[in-house]
């Protein structure tokens, strides 16, 4: 590398010591320049990971008894609380009005009771107003108050009885209710596990549902790895459309495998266009590989690939100096700059393609420095750090 600069600062210098005659001779390039900045950034390697359902099973009958009919198919959307299938209601219906019928007989057997309390407390009445009287009957009035306890005690068990057969009716149509199986939440049929005239018993599966507003990432990070990530970051994933997403982290769950020394991570995203969405869809994590570092970046557009190498053009006191550069990673509009060029570095953007070594420049204020340093900041700004695009990174690389 120390040998290529050589090389290319020989060039450059036997240029410069045949172009000024002919520099002087030029009108100033119209340029746009900017000026090299320090980005942070995290470089990342990127991890398969899949997309996981937390609502998803078997929805089961609740209660045995014949399929009467199936009403959805393998594929159907239903919503919560919509009716899948239907089982024979034939029994619990007499069952229900049964039980009906017991809590009005209980009521009845209730309405006798007070009645026969009434009658009890009237007796008792008119044995207690002869007491003082020689018509009173003492073993008469003793019978009195046995049978007013007696009425009383019949009136506390008919409404015992009334309690049991409400109970029983209650029962009776929740048994009946039951025989209507609904989706527990919103989501898509993905099996039918009976068919119209089966009999499925208490627990049997009806149909196999899946929520996709319930889809979640889980990735496989190798236990090396886990150092860098913890609860609440945010990271960069991609669909394999390269959708791009940023996805939070739920939850990191200690449970190792010990074939591929990785552990799942559970993440949440707001994830698009959910109807083509599915569960175990592969999705690209872009984990972390070290810590962040401060870099020196350079504008992509003032980059140009000659027959050396890469190199920009420097604007050094109002002329064009050309300098080889050794390029790292791309951070959005931007790319790490290894060697060549310091901080306090002005690099042409615009106009650059038809520079030579020594041509004066003129500086176009409208698209450089402040309004497009602005601009890229944003863009800067908005382009995750660990979301480094692979393919631009070996691109760089290649022709560093």
């Amino acid at each position: 590398m120390r040998q290529l600069f050589v090389t290319s600062y020989l060039l450059i210098a036997a240029s410069l010591m045949i172009a000024p005659q002919y520099a002087s001779a030029q009108q100033p390039s119209l340029v746009g320049v900017d000026k090299v900045r320090i980005e942070s950034m995290s470089q990342t390697v990127p991890v398969i990971g899949r997309l996981v359902a937390r609502q998803t099973g078997n929805v089961s009958a609740r209660i045995a008894g014949p399929v009467d009919e199936v009403l959805v198919e393998v594929g159907d959307k239903v919503s919560e609380g919509q009716v899948i299938a239907r089982l024979n209601a034939a029994t619990l219906k007499a069952e229900r009005d049964l039980a009906a019928s017991e809590v009005a007989a209980a009521k009845s057997k209730q309405g006798t009771f007070q009645a026969r309390l009434k009658l009890a407390g009237q007796e008792l009445q008119r044995m207690e107003r002869l007491k003082k009287s020689a018509a009173f009957n003492k073993s008469r009035y003793e019978d009195a108050v046995q049978n007013s306890s007696i009425a009383k005690a019949e009136v506390s068990q008919a409404r015992a009885d009334i309690n049991t057969a409400q109970a029983r009716l209650r029962r009776a149509e929740i048994n009946l209710a039951y025989t209507e199986i609904k989706a527990p939440y919103d989501g898509i049929i993905m099996a039918k596990e009976t068919e119209t005239g089966a009999y499925v018993a208490t627990g049997d599966a009806v149909v196999t549902l899946l929520s996709r507003e319930s889809l979640e990432i889980e990735v496989d990070v190798p236990a090396r790895r886990l150092a860098g990530i913890k609860a609440g970051m945010e990271f960069t994933l991609s669909l394999e459309d390269n959708t791009p997403l940023v996805a939070t982290i739920r939850a990191i769950l200690p449970r190792e495998n010990p074939l591929t020394r990785t552990r799942p991570v559970r993440l949440t995203a707001e994830l698009p266009n959910q109807d083509t969405l599915a569960n175990n869809q592969s999705i690209t994590l872009l984990v972390p590989a070290g810590p962040k570092r401060e870099v020196a970046t350079v504008h992509k557009d003032a980059i140009i690939q000659s027959p050396n190498g890469p190199m920009v053009f420097l604007n050094a006191n109002g002329n064009a100096l050309p300098r080889p550069v050794q390029l790292g990673q791309q951070i959005g509009e931007r790319i790490e700059v290894i060697y060549g060029l310091q901080t306090s570095d002005e690099v042409v953007i615009r106009g650059n393609e038809r520079l030579f070594p020594g041509v004066p420049l003129q500086v176009n204020d409208a698209a450089s420095p402040a309004e497009k340093g602005t601009q890229e900041e944003n863009t800067a700004d908005q382009a995750p750090e660990e979301g480094i695009d692979k393919e631009d990174t070996d691109k760089n690389e290649g022709a560093s």
